[in-house]
């Protein structure tokens, strides 16, 4: 393990205003959301849909990484330009999802586990020599009534704990992410409560496996009430509950946390997250980026529609999402913005 290219390639992520994209999706996800838009879902047409995001011009200025999946890592462009040296030189730092996906835990209804650590050593290595320089795996808590256990909490916080001490050992940043659902009618509160014990086991499990945290980033969900909870809470609450409850567990230590959109609209995951980083409060000891999927794709997947005329359109929709976001960590995203940075590339 070289421990300061861990440090350095964990700031650099992190660095500036920039955050992650995250097209990890697995095929079977990509499928789904190929099929409610009535996109053929067939590799080549996983393969072109992943062109237009890595071909898009300028996302280095906005994005320090992307998550790849591992079918994504090892497809080339239609000229034959392998993504990875697409990627890479845009400026962005090739990362790569190794987790194997959430299971049903046994004996606990309701309740996942996340699967992968076996042959993930080699695994790893076959990856960062391929090019990839940090690692993502997700574990998902779900809220209701009577969970989550600390049975599942526990079990998947050694799991990432295992899988961060493996992807350093062979020189990749692991992207540490338990997730807590938005799923459920639970409060604000409630979630605050439970974000913070699962960080806290997993922060725990991760010092167990002697994980180094200058070499590690964070990717953890905002302090949201449940999608379906009466109460749901403004902007600057949500923000502050967030970093409250990032401020009791989270090592300073971590060069950053990038959060999750889980399901939160574009714009209301750029509000979110500009609010944390326009406050006037000390400043943080980690920097708070993002690392979205939906909040940054989804607008350019529902302009293409695996239209090869639609690719320019969509292009500069994932841009705009990009550049909000990236205001955002300036603290300096408006709504105004939204139309603004949009007309400006268009």
């Amino acid at each position: 393990m070289n421990a300061q290219k861990l440090i350095d390639t964990a700031q650099s992520i992190v660095a500036h205003d920039k955050g992650l994209l995250a097209m990890d999706e697995s095929n079977g996800t990509c499928n789904k959301r190929f099929a409610k838009l009535g996109i053929l879902q067939d590799v080549e047409t996983r393969r072109a849909y992943r062109e237009l995001i890595v071909t898009t011009p300028d996302l280095g200025d906005c994005i320090s990484g992307a998550i790849l999946y591992d079918e994504t890592i090892r497809q080339s462009s239609k000229e034959g330009t392998p993504f990875l040296k697409i990627i890479r030189d845009a400026g962005i730092i090739p990362g790569i999802k190794v987790d194997t996906g959430a299971k049903d835990m046994a004996a606990h209804p309701g309740e996942k586990i996340t699967e992968g650590l076996d042959g993930l050593r080699e695994r790893l290595t076959e990856y960062f020599r391929m090019g990839a320089r940090f690692a993502k795996w997700r574990a998902v808590i779900a809220i209701g009534p009577g969970i989550p256990s600390m049975s599942c909490i526990e079990c998947n916080a050694q799991a990432l704990a295992r899988y961060a001490a493996l992807c350093q050992e062979v020189g990749l940043v692991p992207v540490v992410e338990p997730e807590v659902l938005m799923d459920g009618d639970h409060s604000l509160e409630r979630c605050r409560e439970l974000t913070e014990r699962v960080l806290r086991t997993v922060f725990n499990q991760l010092y167990a496996q002697r994980v180094m945290f200058e070499g590690m980033i964070l990717k953890a969900n905002m302090v949201l009430p449940g999608l379906a909870c009466p109460i749901q809470e403004s902007v600057k609450e949500v923000a502050a509950a967030t970093v409250t409850c990032l401020l009791q567990v989270v090592p300073a230590a971590v060069p950053g946390v990038a959060f999750l959109s889980g399901g939160q609209s574009c714009e209301l995951a750029s509000a979110r997250l500009n609010a944390m980083n326009a406050r006037s409060n000390a400043p943080l000891p980690w920097a708070l980026a993002f690392s979205f999927a939906r909040a940054i794709q989804q607008p350019a997947l529902e302009i293409w529609k695996g239209d090869p005329a639609n690719v320019v359109a969509a292009q500069n929709a994932l841009y705009h999402r990009a550049k909000c976001n990236q205001a955002a960590r300036r603290g300096e995203y408006t709504a105004a913005l939204e139309e603004t940075s949009a007309l400006a590339h268009a």
